[in-house]
């Protein structure tokens, strides 16, 4: 089934938010895309009535992805994961540039220049971020990690993804050694929704929620 970019970009946002979510809500999705709220309304209501319908949506009470339009959201997300990770290990794109890099990407490349982008990576399972690849198949492993804002005074964990949705946040992160693998130990947490200091390496820092909340760890 062919599509155009603008219903691709609509099912992975769907996709996205209502994998934490669950049914996703049109103000919601509104901010996602950052567009009017009545133009996700239209397009909702087009996307339901389309054949085969692409998602479920009621007025007021949210929408979600049907299989169709689970499958295409999968296969948009792949394309942009792959994207993501050829930009960082074979052209030396930062973490913080390759996200809106593959968003230009994601629509045109080829089945045939996916497959050979996968084989050259190595058909990997995760992107620079983290986030898991969907499988040429469309089957797509469970994102993993405790939120590091979850985490006690003592806890020593190792970064297993980071949110790639700012760029300024993950430049922030990288300049203060916050990146994947890295190891680090809170040693304070501060009451009343204070900040937790995180030790990495030699040093300390004071992180607030607003970025503990976009850090995932394996905790140790």
């Amino acid at each position: 089934m062919t599509v155009s970019h603008a219903v691709e970009d609509y099912l992975k946002a769907i996709y996205e938010l209502q994998i934490e979510h669950g049914k996703v809500s049109t103000n919601a999705l509104a901010d996602q895309l950052k567009v009017a709220p009545a133009s996700v309304t239209g397009m909702l209501k087009k996307l339901a009535e389309d054949r085969p319908r692409l998602v479920n949506y009621e007025r007021h009470h949210g929408v979600v992805l049907t299989p169709a339009g689970e499958k295409i959201a999968l296969e948009v997300i792949r394309h942009h994961r792959l994207i993501e990770l050829y930009l960082h290990q074979a052209l030396g794109y930062p973490l913080d540039q390759v996200d809106a890099e593959a968003e230009k990407l994601e629509h045109v490349i080829s089945e045939d220049f996916e497959d050979r982008i996968a084989k050259w990576l190595g058909n990997p399972e995760i992107d620079p971020h983290g986030d898991p690849i969907p499988s040429k198949d469309g089957k797509i492993a469970p994102s993993i990690g405790a939120r590091l804002s979850q985490m006690e005074v003592g806890q020593k964990a190792r970064v297993i993804r980071l949110r790639d949705d700012d760029p300024a946040l993950l430049r922030y992160l990288a300049g203060l050694g916050v990146v994947l693998e890295a190891t680090l130990t809170v040693v304070e947490k501060s009451p009343f929704g204070g900040p937790i200091h995180i030790r990495v390496g030699n040093t300390t820092h004071a992180l607030g929620k607003q970025v503990t909340d976009q850090v995932f760890v394996d905790v140790e």
